[in-house]
């Protein structure tokens, strides 16, 4: 094909190296665009627009080509380990991170439950199993004692999962016996311990209130005897704390010793009389007004205070204080006191106040009062218990 020399754009459209770009690029930056283009015999304006596009990047042409196929390559790396944190993330709820410490056969029955949705051999490199492995354990039927195994350990994962790792193995034993398994306590804190599945530890109490003031208080009534014959009959109370990005929350509850239900509550940012006169109030509404009631807490301000002492008068309801400094004298509160931050608290970070308060309601309303099981109340919950007495 015959080309005019003299006129560089009649030329037929070549394809141009990097290098070539490159030293073109330079070439134009030391002798100007219209003699470089010249000089080389190409059109002035694709000269022009290679200056500018290494401008743009600041980097040879040579460097931008071997950046775009690392970019690929990346690329690919990363569609890959999508796919095998997809697989790992799938069951996580029932295998976690557990299954890639455990035996090749747990591991190979967890390829085979996802040979539809994932590549096996994506699968075999995930968990460092080899194929042939694989294929081999497919070919023969495990034995039935092997299958029970390892069924009642992803029952216990399961329960373990939904108590949000609240439980121990007592409870979960319970839990799983309700719903029709035959499961001794020590079978699944064998199971546990394998697995290294711990139910959330606690950390060092503090006090919260303050009883160094001049205020009337009220005698021991209880004498650390935490025992009730009936609902009603007893009442303990304290307040608690719990910090959030934004500051303190200071929680008040009333127990009801006879099922150790939670029947009044209040939160707010501040510790005043106010808080605990909103949580009695809020069990009184609940619990019918009843009269006669113990009511023991404390020798914290707010319980001493006026509004609360006029609060417990009005309603006929009998005051009753722990000693100075004695924890033991309302441990039943203190105990509540510790299942809440050890089951819903001490694990989370809550940004805000109002996350913090969503998270204890449900605490209180949806899991303690209806779901969790009390070995005090022979592994029912309060809910469950009180049902009971009405009964």
């Amino acid at each position: 094909m015959k080309t005019n020399p003299s006129n560089p754009s009649s030329t037929k459209r070549s394809q141009y190296s990097p290098q070539f770009k490159e030293q073109a690029v330079e070439r134009a930056n030391r002798d100007g665009v219209p003699k470089a283009a010249q000089d080389l015999g190409i059109a002035q304006s694709m000269l022009y627009n290679w200056v500018a596009k290494s401008r743009l990047t600041g980097q040879p042409f040579e460097d931008q080509k071997l950046q775009q196929a690392e970019l690929a390559r990346l690329r690919r790396e990363n569609a890959r380990l999508e796919q095998e944190l997809a697989f790992v993330k799938r069951r996580q709820r029932i295998y976690a991170l557990w299954v890639l410490r455990e035996k090749p056969t747990v591991k190979y029955a967890m390829i085979k439950n996802h040979e539809p949705e994932f590549a096996v051999t994506l699968m075999c490199r995930v968990l460092s199993v080899s194929k042939a492995g694989y294929y081999h354990w497919k070919t023969r039927s495990p034995s039935q004692r092997a299958q029970v195994r390892a069924q009642l350990a992803l029952d216990v994962k399961r329960v373990f999962d939904n108590e949000q790792a609240r439980s121990g193995a007592p409870r979960i034993a319970k839990l799983l016996n309700n719903e029709g398994h035959c499961t001794h306590r020590k079978t699944v804190a064998h199971i546990m311990k394998i697995y290294g599945w711990r139910a959330k530890a606690a950390r060092k109490y503090k006090a919260t209130t303050n009883s160094n003031h001049t205020l009337p208080v009220a005698p021991n009534l209880l004498y650390q005897n935490f025992e009730a014959d009936r609902p009603d009959q007893k009442w303990v109370s304290d307040i608690t704390y719990i910090w959030t990005d934004e500051g303190w929350l200071y929680l008040a509850v009333i127990l009801d010793l006879y099922a150790r239900r939670v029947i009044g509550w209040s939160i707010s940012e501040r510790m005043t009389a106010t808080l605990v006169c909103d949580a009695l109030t809020m069990a009184l509404w609940r619990r019918h007004l009843p009269k006669g009631v113990i009511v023991h807490s404390d020798r914290g301000s707010q319980y001493c205070s006026a509004a609360y002492q006029k609060l417990l008068s009005k309603h006929q309801l009998i005051c009753s204080m722990s000693k100075k400094g004695d924890c033991y004298d309302n441990a039943a509160m203190e105990s509540w006191n510790h299942s809440l931050k050890v089951e819903a608290i001490h694990s989370e970070r809550f940004i805000t106040r109002h996350t913090a308060k969503q998270h204890v309601f449900e605490y209180i309303e949806v899991y303690y009062n209806r779901k969790r099981l009390h070995s005090k109340l022979g592994y029912m919950s309060p809910e469950a218990f009180e049902l009971k007495f009405v009964a």
